[in-house]
């Protein structure tokens, strides 16, 4: 359904203990420097509990403390970046923070989600030109019938997902008055120290105009299926099958070029498909899940595009590009030059067409509906429209063991893959459903 959000308020919410002089400049890595210039986006939906006393004044407030008492904690997202000069200056300038109102209840929108809609609850735009320096903004939506909303954008110059739900659920737990709150190591520049990277643009492929974002639902069942659609059969005493999001990845990756990209006798472009890895326990010797920053890279797999859509060729690929980020590829990266080269060649292909590629980023596993600030976990949680095209993020459903495809395509590009037959036959009906 199509609503308005008014902002009520800005401010700027500072640490409540002033970071120390020997913590005034956080070290950028180099995975922070390949890292695009754009806010990573969550929005978190939040009906108002019957037996919640809290007012609308008292969940704001409680908000802005936790916030700037989180913030002591993660003293870099309090700061401004200086990516010249290779920083985060953490001086204490704070996280911005919007108070808005929507015009509807809360209801009207989890009855029938529509993520194109769910940018009215962000406080900037992704592509913001204070992504050059602002590291986190977040804006609080209450809804008519006391419902809410909380967004967090962060920037993805300091942070990696992992990060961000870190991030996120310390806040929420200090917000609950929880003590067994786990700190963040800092330190990635130390591993990964930063570069030059004159020649490289970190910003290809940012589009600003005629992008949408379609959420579908595939129940366990179907995703069964898929596992033993691609499963491989070069053994019959032992075939092994593939991961839940392997299996999602080669199926959609399937449909959206059959859909999508028609291939002609003398079409010489490669397509390629790109899984966000986590580095943190491929390093060697491996890193705690705490560690904080950008300590994630691309697994690159160029499929054959000859095989039958049943065939296991696409999940093989992709898994043994995932297998070489491994200690070796960690040792390279680390080294920088024959990964920044690579990249730079990509970059050149991609911007002249000869490339195409499409991204995957699974948040399944991850602690999605954790962040009970203490009225409870989010009814639902979701993503927004981004400012790339084919690019396809995973969740869990809340309840089960479905999985939620948030997909970025083209406007064109979606017509032609939402009315692909063999697609919808595997999307739960569900789909549009009451998510609460």
């Amino acid at each position: 359904m199509k609503f308005e959000v008014e902002v009520i308020s800005e401010e700027f919410i500072k640490p409540s203990t002033p970071t120390p002089e020997n913590l005034r400049h956080y070290k950028l890595s180099f995975l922070d420097q390949l890292a695009p210039p754009i806010y990573m986006p969550m929005v978190l939906f939040f009906p108002k509990e019957p037996d919640c006393p809290l007012t609308t004044q008292q969940r704001r407030n409680r908000i802005t403390k936790s916030l700037s008492d989180t913030l002591t904690l993660y003293h870099p997202l309090a700061g401004r970046v200086k990516e010249d000069d290779l920083c985060v200056v953490c001086n204490d300038q704070g996280a911005y923070l919007v108070e808005a109102k929507a015009n509807c209840d809360l209801s009207d929108i989890l009855n029938n989600p529509n993520p194109n809609e769910f940018n009215k609850f962000l406080a900037l735009e992704l592509d913001d030109s204070r992504v050059k320096e602002l590291p986190v903004a977040v804006q609080i939506t209450f809804f008519k019938c006391d419902g809410m909303t909380i967004s967090l954008l962060m920037n993805h110059k300091v942070v990696d997902a992992l990060s961000f739900f870190m991030f996120l659920n310390t806040w929420a737990a200090v917000a609950r008055g929880d003590s067994d709150i786990t700190p963040p190591i800092y330190g990635a520049a130390d591993i990964f120290p930063p570069k030059n990277l004159s020649g490289y643009s970190t910003n290809i492929g940012i589009i600003k105009k005629n992008m949408v974002i379609k959420r579908l639902v595939f129940e366990a069942d179907k995703i069964a299926e898929l596992r033993d659609k691609y499963a491989d059969k070069t053994s019959l005493e032992f075939q092994r099958k593939p991961t839940r999001v392997e299996a999602l990845s080669a199926f959609i990756w399937h449909r959206l070029m059959t859909a999508t990209q028609p291939k002609g006798e003398n079409d010489t472009r490669i397509f390629t498909v790109l899984h966000a890895v986590n580095l943190r326990t491929r390093i060697d010797p491996p890193l705690p899940l705490n560690y904080f920053g950008n300590v994630s890279r691309i697994a690159v797999s160029v499929p054959s595009l000859e095989q039958k859509d049943g065939s296991y060729t696409v999940v093989t690929q992709v898994r043994d590009s995932i297998k070489q980020i491994n200690p070796e590829f960690v040792k390279k990266l680390q080294q920088g030059e024959a990964h920044l080269n690579y990249l730079k060649q990509r970059s050149q292909q991609f911007t002249t067409g000869e490339m195409v590629s499409f991204s995957f980023t699974s948040l399944c596993r991850f602690p999605i509906y954790d962040a009970d600030f203490g009225w409870g976990k989010p009814a639902f949680v979701g993503s927004v429209r981004l400012t790339y095209k084919n690019l396809v993020s995973f969740f869990d459903t809340k309840s089960g063991d479905g999985i939620e495809a948030w997909i970025n395509l083209l406007e064109e590009d979606m017509a032609k893959f939402e009315a692909d037959e063999e697609l919808l036959s595997y999307v739960s009906p569900t789909t549009n459903s009451p998510v609460y």
